[in-house]
């Protein structure tokens, strides 16, 4: 949106541009406001730094070189857009961080519709992962 105002700034210019910049800040002023992507991405980071990422789970490696297949690359793997309901129970993260959620969305804005989205996906999975 911010970056969208400035452009149409740059596009039709001043005094006219004020315009878009007043409803790109009435915008980002009423929006719904969460930290929980940062604070994901933080505690992954975290992880990597502490040595906590482990291995890429084999089904998920790269199967498409000469020896991947003697290897066990990609072997199992489910693709989840060939299943009933586009999601595939498989092990995504590497053993280590087995069951650790990084993003945790808020109750509010458009947060609310993707925690709805990933109860959803949790339990078709019949997991907590």
């Amino acid at each position: 949106m911010a970056v969208a105002a400035a452009e149409a700034v740059q596009f039709i210019g001043m005094p006219e541009g004020r315009i878009p910049l007043a409803e790109a800040t009435a915008y980002l002023a009423t929006a719904a406001k969460s930290n929980a992507a940062y604070l994901a991405i933080d505690k992954a980071i975290a992880d990597v730094r502490g040595g906590r990422a482990g291995s890429i789970p084999l089904h998920l490696r790269d199967a498409h070189y000469a020896g991947a297949a003697k290897l066990g690359h990609g072997r199992g793997y489910v693709y989840p857009h060939d299943t009933e309901v586009g999601v595939a129970r498989q092990q995504y993260l590497p053993d280590p961080l087995r069951g650790v959620r990084y993003y945790e969305p808020t109750p509010r804005g458009a947060e609310r519709d993707i925690r709805t989205r990933l109860d959803k996906i949790r339990r078709i999975l019949g997991s907590e992962d």
